[in-house]
């Protein structure tokens, strides 16, 4: 199986696929293919493992596509200005991701829901369901903004802005902190909580944080006139 990522703002990644390899999305996840690919679609592991990729911000039902002829391709597009990364699983590396991050998966990668704890759920910033992806295989995430990726130390953290950690190995340790100091919640403009990570792992980053770029943006919409 070959790929290739395009695109800046809105990138796109497709996918070669030789005969009898498939790839799965959530519906309506597919730009566009040539001939020569079937498509499937279920609730793929069944209605629970379906009801929990919901809450994570999947749809209901996914989509299989499987080659029928040697080099098909098929595209898939981002839903939101940012970057596309593959993942390389195997056996025993999972990671937790933003809610929305799947675009797609080899059949042998799973893909479910991730409850987080309460203090993190509550002020982390990321929100208490979570996706958690596994098994063997390639996924590729959308990611919001530019992604910077760092490998962590056992032991080294990092400190991040609520709203801006896309994934992180299974292996780092998630938690939220207060900033510190009174001066520094009501004017550094950091909020009140910080997500802290700490390794060893890696982790992936994103320069866009979704709430905050909806507030900006909210002032321009037209107000309805009825």
């Amino acid at each position: 199986m070959q790929y290739e990522i395009f695109g800046n703002t809105l990138p796109g990644v497709t996918i070669t696929l030789q005969q009898g390899e498939g790839i799965y999305t959530q519906s309506g996840g597919m730009t566009w293919m040539t001939d020569g690919i079937s498509m499937e679609t279920n609730m793929k592991g069944g209605f629970g493992k379906a009801i929990g990729r919901m809450l994570s911000g999947e749809s209901l039902f996914m989509a299989t596509y499987t080659a029928q002829v040697p080099n098909a391709q098929i595209t898939l597009a981002s839903t939101f200005p940012g970057s596309i990364i593959p993942l390389q699983l195997s056996a025993g590396r999972e990671f937790i991701c933003q809610k929305s991050a799947f675009l797609c998966a080899t059949p042998g990668v799973n893909l479910s829901a991730s409850l987080q704890k309460v203090k993190t759920g509550f002020f982390g910033g990321e929100g208490f369901i979570m996706q958690r992806i596994g098994g063997t295989g390639l996924c590729f995430l959308e990611i919001d903004g530019t992604v910077v990726a760092k490998d962590l130390l056992p032991g080294e953290t990092l400190k991040v802005d609520t709203g801006n950690i896309a994934a992180y190995e299974t292996t780092v340790a998630y938690t939220a902190e207060t900033v510190k100091g009174f001066k520094n919640v009501l004017f550094g403009g950091e909020g009140l909580f910080l997500s802290v990570l700490r390794g060893p792992g890696r982790v992936y980053l994103q320069t866009v944080n979704m709430p905050e770029f909806a507030s900006r943006i909210i002032p321009y919409i037209p107000a309805s006139s009825n």
